[in-house]
């Protein structure tokens, strides 16, 4: 008979604070600061974060991420997707 594993959230919390803690460490940065440009679109923050356009608007819409939206398009800053990546919740919508 196989072994049944559960995952408590006391797991995926540990999960996420190692994660981060990798995410942190020199060399391991999203882009040199160097190349990276001050202001991304969607798809582009979509790519950095691997995440799908629909958890994108969730992070969005909960007021994770900050964002401004310039005629139809959608630009977000890059040190505030950096603070979301390093656990720094976000908590206005716009920046209008």
């Amino acid at each position: 008979m196989a072994n049944i594993e559960f995952l408590t959230k006391e797991d995926l919390n540990q999960f996420k604070h190692e994660l981060f803690s990798e995410l942190r460490r020199p060399g391991q940065r999203l882009h040199k600061i160097s190349e990276q440009k001050e202001w991304l679109k969607s798809y582009d923050v979509r790519k950095l974060l691997s995440i799908s356009p629909g958890t994108l608007q969730g992070l969005r819409d909960t007021g994770k991420l900050k964002f401004n939206k310039v005629g139809g398009l959608i630009f977000y800053k890059y040190d505030d997707v950096i603070a979301l990546v390093e656990g720094n919740n976000i908590t206005s919508k716009s920046r209008n």
